[in-house]
């Protein structure tokens, strides 16, 4: 790849852009976002490198990326990512852009074994080359960009042909380039979660402890946290942490001054939040208790005896298994898969077809072991019964 990428601003730009890469065959991607300075995270950089160019596409001067759907899908083009699970549920978030024949090398790096998956572990691991992180949390959305993070944001890309290339290899030689690809063809179906209409507490870390009044006043301060964050285009920590609401839901400070006695916002916080959050407290405990909020409890069903002997000798054979391949046991099978596996009592092969939570490759690689020590579990537990 040449050493100084092309900056794409105009969509007259991206069309030159887009006609060189329908040309191409392998494509590297990489995204940067802004959601540690915004309400509502965007992409502000799409950085894009082949085997003989690279190309930095600025979507916040280029307003219609829709051009670049036909690279995406494209099922000629082989994508490559590393770690494609947000840069998929953002690109189609943010252009409806959906991504086909996607290969994820920090995914291909788990099924090889490796321990430290991150982008610079690899690159340095495999290139002997240092990446620079220090932009890694920076305003991307700023303009103009400064050069040196036009730089870094290009090096992101600029090695994952090569690793690209070097994993094909390397997979096929163990026998597993079709794991990862069933795998990467799942990732590239991933999608933004559509969770508006739910209470905000529900994904707020520590609420399952909480009483239902308390409950009901955290509710109220994550809705009004919310609202200033959108006025002020802010990310929600930039306005009040987490856990600075949390104390104020548990106190539950009735003046002023006794939030102010909390401790948990700062002067700034104080003069600007203070009274509306005293009211919003008051308003939230004067609800009727029919109205205060419940935290959900899934009561799980009593397992089967049966089905728990299995899980456990599912689990001591999956650890054995991933030793033997020299990966890690959760890469190899999940453990929600096996319980699946388990609760199935399959017996036989069409059985375990019938498992929707397997992998094919799953199936063909692990399936005959599996039946196996089920039919053996089986067998063991019922003569422990008689």
């Amino acid at each position: 790849m040449a050493d100084d990428p092309r900056l794409v601003e105009t969509a007259s730009d991206l069309f030159d852009t887009v006609l060189a890469l329908r040309r191409e065959r392998l494509v590297a991607v990489d995204l940067e976002a802004d959601s540690m300075f915004h309400f509502e995270e965007k992409i502000c950089l799409i950085q894009i490198s082949t085997q003989k160019a690279g190309y930095i596409l600025d979507p916040l001067k280029i307003p219609d990326m829709s051009p670049m759907a036909g690279v995406f899908s494209d099922k000629k083009i082989r994508k490559i990512f590393h770690g494609a699970d947000y840069d998929v549920r953002s690109l189609y978030r943010d252009y409806g852009i959906t991504v086909n024949n996607l290969f994820d090398t920090e995914l291909a790096s788990r099924f090889l074994g490796n321990k430290e998956t991150g982008l610079d572990a690899v690159v340095q691991k495999r290139f002997n080359i240092f990446l620079e992180k220090k932009y890694q949390k920076k305003d991307w959305s700023q303009r103009p960009l400064p050069e040196e993070m036009i730089r870094y944001a290009a090096n992101d890309t600029r090695y994952l042909i090569p690793m690209y290339q070097a994993q094909i290899r390397e997979l096929c030689d163990l026998g597993r380039l079709d794991w990862v690809l069933e795998e990467c063809a799942d990732l590239s179906r991933v999608r933004p979660s559509q969770n508006e209409d739910q209470p905000l507490f529900l994904k707020f870390k520590g609420a399952g402890r909480l009483d239902p009044k308390t409950l009901a006043v955290l509710e109220a301060l994550l809705q009004f946290r919310r609202k200033i964050a959108r006025q002020k285009d802010r990310p929600l920590f930039k306005v009040i942490g987490n856990f600075a609401l949390l104390k104020i839901a548990q106190e539950k400070p009735g003046s002023i001054k006794q939030l102010s006695r909390t401790g948990a916002l700062g002067t700034n916080q104080m003069n600007s939040y203070g009274e509306s959050i005293v009211r919003i407290i008051h308003e939230a405990l004067s609800l009727p208790k029919s109205r205060f909020p419940h935290y959900p409890r899934r009561v799980a069903p009593r397992m089967d005896p049966d089905v728990s002997k299995k899980i456990k000798d599912l689990k001591i054979w999956r650890e054995q298994k991933a030793k033997s391949l020299a990966i890690d046991s959760g890469v190899l099978i999940s453990n929600a898969v096996l319980r699946a596996v388990a609760e199935s009592g399959a017996l036989n092969s069409a059985d375990l077809d019938a498992v929707s939570e397997l992998k094919q490759w799953q199936k063909k690689e692990l399936g005959k072991e599996m039946i196996n020590l089920l039919v053996k579990s089986g067998k063991v537990r019922g003569r422990e019964k008689n």
